[in-house]
């Protein structure tokens, strides 16, 4: 049990996720409370999907930013050539 213990430790500090979840999971897998852990994880995984998400979001502005100053350019470059 102390190398799956260390795995999982090892796997969510790995994943991003902070220490006090990964104590919390330490925690409940010592205490063999093992469908309390399935759902602390699936917790951590959904917080890590929002994050996910989030980041998706502000990639889309950064994209549609790049979109809108290359049609600039390109208007830009039209008119010089006319």
């Amino acid at each position: 049990m102390n190398e799956r213990l260390e795995t999982i430790k090892m796997t969510l500090s790995d994943a991003g996720c902070g220490q006090d979840a990964v104590d919390r999971a330490g925690c409940l897998l010592e205490a063999g409370c093992t469908e309390e852990l399935i759902r602390h994880l699936r917790l951590c995984r959904c917080g890590l999907m929002e994050e996910l998400h989030m980041t998706q979001k502000r990639v889309d502005r950064i994209d549609r930013l790049i979109r809108q100053t290359e049609k600039t350019l390109a208007k830009k470059i039209e008119r010089e050539e006319i």
